[in-house]
């Protein structure tokens, strides 16, 4: 019961539950990582716009939003992606959230972070501006 009072960072808060409720937002779909997207049914936002929530199912973090749905979040496309799917390209990959900061993180060779812990480091000459 605190969880949801204080933690808003891990799902849902009180707060919002009852901003979804008053608005008398509807549920319009779920995405493959448990991500909840709501909309109100009458306009009440800028420009007269329908506000539009995702509600995280976990950690809060804005990069776990598929591009699909971020799209319909931003009314960039009217009809959620329950609706209208976008076509996936043979060239695109899976969607994947922020790694930054965690063990999955991306490290490039040479980086003192790298997973095998080798540090690789090229002869270099540092640019002055007397060498320009």
């Amino acid at each position: 019961m605190l969880k949801q009072l204080f933690a808003w960072w891990d799902s849902t808060t009180y707060g919002t539950s009852f901003t979804l409720w008053r608005r008398r937002a509807r549920l319009v779909g779920k995405d493959e990582q448990g991500n909840r997207y709501f909309e109100e049914r009458s306009p009440s936002g800028p420009n007269g716009q329908i506000r539009r929530w995702v509600v995280y199912h976990g950690i809060a973090e804005a990069s776990r939003v598929p591009p699909d749905w971020h799209g319909w979040l931003h009314h960039t496309f009217e009809d959620p992606p329950t609706v209208s799917p976008l076509k996936r390209r043979g060239w695109e990959k899976d969607h994947l959230p922020n790694m930054t900061g965690t063990p999955l993180a991306y490290h490039p060779p040479g980086s003192l972070a790298a997973r095998d812990g080798k540090a690789r480091f090229e002869e270099y000459e540092a640019w002055t501006p007397e060498n320009a």
